[in-house]
C-alpha cells in the first residue's frame, strides 16, 4: 500500500458521507425552491387579474363615450384615428391598444387559471407577461405548501436537483474516481531481485 493510500484511505468513508450529505441537501433545496411555484403563480394570477381589471375599467370609459356619442368603439377608434389634430389621432391608438389590452389579459388569465397542475409552468411561460412576472418577483413572499399541487412541485424539484446533481457533479467525480484507479493500477512497479 502507497503512503498515499494510507493517507486517503480514513477519508473515503467521509466523503462517501459528504456526498451522501449533498445529495440530501440539493434536494431539499429543490424540494423547497420548486414547491414555491404554486405560490409565485397564484400571486402573479392576483396582479394579472388586477391589471385586467383595472384595463376592462379604462376600457369601458371609452365604450361609454361610444355610446353616449351613438357609435360602436371600433367607429369611435376609427373616427378619432381619422382626425387631423395629432394629439386626437394618436388617441384613436390608445383606445385601440387599451381594447387589446383587455383581451390578451383575459386569454392570459382564463389560460392560468384553467390550467392543468402539470400544464401550469407551460401555460404561465407562453402567457407571461413580463412587467407583470417582474413585479410579482419583487414583491413575491414564500409560502409553505400545503395543497397537492405544492406537494408535486416539491416531488418534482427533489427529482430535479438530485438528477443535476448526479449528472453534473456525482457520475463525473465517480468517472474521474475510475480513471485515477486505472492510471494507478496500470502503473508498473520494478521488482527488486535479490542481488
Amino acid at each position: 500500500m502507497s503512503t498515499r493510500s494510507l493517507w486517503t484511505a480514513p477519508l473515503r468513508p467521509l466523503g462517501r458521507v459528504g456526498e451522501s450529505l449533498l445529495d440530501r441537501v440539493l434536494c431539499v433545496l429543490g424540494a423547497a425552491g420548486l414547491s414555491q411555484a404554486p405560490e409565485f403563480f397564484q400571486q402573479y394570477l392576483q396582479r394579472l387579474g388586477g391589471h385586467l381589471d383595472e384595463a376592462r375599467l379604462v376600457l369601458a370609459r371609452y365604450e361609454q363615450v361610444a355610446r353616449e356619442s351613438g357609435i360602436t368603439l371600433q367607429q369611435l377608434i376609427e373616427t378619432t384615428r381619422a382626425q387631423t389634430s395629432e394629439p386626437v389621432a394618436k388617441l384613436g391608438g390608445v383606445i385601440a391598444d387599451s381594447q387589446a389590452r383587455v383581451e390578451e389579459l383575459a386569454v392570459a388569465e382564463k389560460a392560468l387559471r384553467e390550467a392543468h397542475l402539470w400544464d401550469r409552468p407551460f401555460v404561465f411561460l407562453s402567457n407571461m407577461d413580463g412587467d407583470i412576472a417582474s413585479r410579482t418577483w419583487e414583491a413575491f413572499k414564500p409560502a409553505v405548501p400545503v395543497t397537492l399541487e405544492g406537494a408535486v412541485y416539491a416531488g418534482a424539484g427533489m427529482v430535479l436537483a438530485l438528477l443535476l446533481y448526479q449528472g453534473c457533479v456525482a457520475a463525473p467525480c465517480r468517472a474521474l474516481g475510475r480513471r485515477w484507479q486505472t492510471r494507478k493500477a496500470s502503473k508498473i512497479t520494478p521488482v527488486k531481485t535479490g542481488g
